[in-house]
């Protein structure tokens, strides 16, 4: 795996856009407005990779179709996290040959992280031959040049060679919300948990500048943007490798500080460096968001030591009740994985005594999955699946509970929450710790904050009236 850090050059960009300028004049040709659809798997990362491939393709003359069929590209952005992610992708994959069938001229591409497994390029080229383009995530930059390829020669090009890791900026981005917004400060990941695929497809950390971080968060809230959410595989190891004095603290600070009517908030924060300062930094700043999203995977040490982790069980509770101790208003999540290789029944006890000790707002949680090409799949697993089904439906037994009772709590409250759509008849509001409110008033109201007073409450949602 190549661990370098190549920074594109404007001038490298530049030519992209030419590609660009290319393919737009071959549509005006043509005397139409070409389609395009891109659909998304996975994460948030996944989610902001589209805005930029949407990005390009509106600078190519596209206009965004809401689905595959009539579409002349068709993208599917891939995640490889998951096995069960992955088949239902080439399962969706398998479905566009009808597609292509009625439009002959209809490119398909596949992208993300499914895109940097070997394994997944080889069946893509051995059964998938309706495919005319794969690239991986370090060359999504390239993308305006693979698609004017795939058009001038029709031939099937995979963009997936080892590149090392690279920082585009500048590339343009079509967001699905002019409310809230992604912004990726950094990429890829150094910590190699021994059930993860990431460091493998998307490559080692590397962060963005902090001015142009900045630049970008300056630009989106003079936009209107009211919700920023900071994205990255580790945000709270950003700058280790600029070498600027610009930790993730420093940076959250200096967007807090930006003028303007907004809230700030970040994904995914590993508990390896969640750090006192990041939390008295959170505590001190009132547009950054008390939420936090803190994956503790599993509450046995010696899971946790399989699964490479870097922290254990106490070290984990003591970094929670700091946070909880100076945000007492804290809407905490995280992630959980049940069944991992080698897990006892005393060991997932261990993660049942964890969930209920920190009472989440709310979980993610996962059965594991094995990945090929991580240290875990190659581990002994004598867990019958049935065995790690029962103790999923328990452990989401147990944290619908706690949610529940801590959305009781919340009625009688009168929150200040962001106003962001609609819900059949209602309105749907978010609370600073992200919670889901409904509540009636005019569609005039979409894009403001608003004092809501809390009457009612339900595992999942809340609802609510105008104050």
């Amino acid at each position: 795996m190549n661990t370098k850090t190549t920074v594109i050059s404007r001038q490298s960009l530049e030519e992209q856009f030419s590609y660009c300028d290319r393919i737009a004049a071959l549509w005006a040709g043509a005397g139409r407005t070409p389609k395009a659809y891109v659909e998304t798997y996975g994460c948030q990362q996944n989610e902001a990779d589209s805005e930029k491939l949407r990005g390009f393709l509106a600078q190519c003359g596209y206009a965004m179709s809401t689905e595959a069929e009539g579409a002349d590209v068709v993208i599917f952005n891939t995640c490889a996290i998951r096995e069960h992610a992955e088949q239902r992708v080439f399962g969706n994959l398998g479905a566009l040959t009808h597609t292509k069938r009625r439009h002959p001229e209809q490119k398909i591409f596949l992208c993300g992280c499914m895109a940097g497994e070997p394994s997944v390029q080889e069946r893509i080229k051995k059964s998938y031959p309706h495919v005319n383009g794969v690239f991986s995530t370090h060359h999504l930059w390239q993308f305006p040049q693979l698609l004017w390829n795939v058009l001038q020669d029709n031939k099937r090009l995979f963009y997936t060679e080892d590149e090392p890791g690279s920082i585009a900026e500048g590339i343009p981005q079509v967001r699905d919300s002019g409310l809230k917004a992604w912004v990726s400060i950094m990429y890829g990941c150094n910590n190699f948990c021994t059930y993860c695929i990431v460091p493998y497809v998307r490559g080692r950390e590397r962060s963005r500048k902090p001015e142009d971080i900045l630049a970008e968060c300056r630009s989106l809230i003079e936009s209107g943007v009211k919700d920023i959410t900071l994205l990255g595989q580790n945000v709270n190891s950003y700058g280790k490798d600029l070498d600027c004095g610009v930790d993730f603290a420093d940076l959250l600070a200096r967007i807090a500080q930006l003028p303007g009517d907004f809230l700030v908030r970040f994904m995914t924060s590993h508990p390896r460096d969640a750090s006192e300062k990041l939390f008295d930094t959170m505590a001190a700043y009132p547009r950054i968001a008390k939420q936090l999203h803190l994956p503790f995977q599993s509450g046995s040490s010696r899971v946790l030591k399989a699964m490479n982790r870097h922290y254990d069980r106490e070290t984990y509770l003591n970094k929670v009740a700091y946070a909880k101790k100076v945000m007492p208003d804290l809407v905490l999540t995280s992630d959980v994985i049940v069944g991992f290789p080698g897990e006892t029944a005393e060991e997932f006890e261990e993660t049942i005594s964890l969930i209920q000790t920190v009472h989440y707002d709310s979980l993610f949680t996962f059965i594991f999955s094995p990945r090929p090409g991580t240290p875990a799949a190659k581990m002994e697993d004598t867990t019958p699946r049935e065995e790690k089904n029962a103790r999923f439906d328990r452990l989401c037994a147990v944290q619908n509970a706690i949610s529940e009772e801590i959305h009781a709590l919340y009625i009688g409250k009168t929150l200040r929450c962001l106003v962001d759509g609609q819900d059949k008849d209602m309105l749907t509001a978010r609370t600073e710790g992200g919670r889901l409110v409904r509540f009636a008033g005019d569609a005039s109201l979409i894009g403001s904050f608003q004092m809501l007073t809390i009457t009612g409450a339900t595992t999942w949602s809340l609802t609510g009236t105008l104050d």
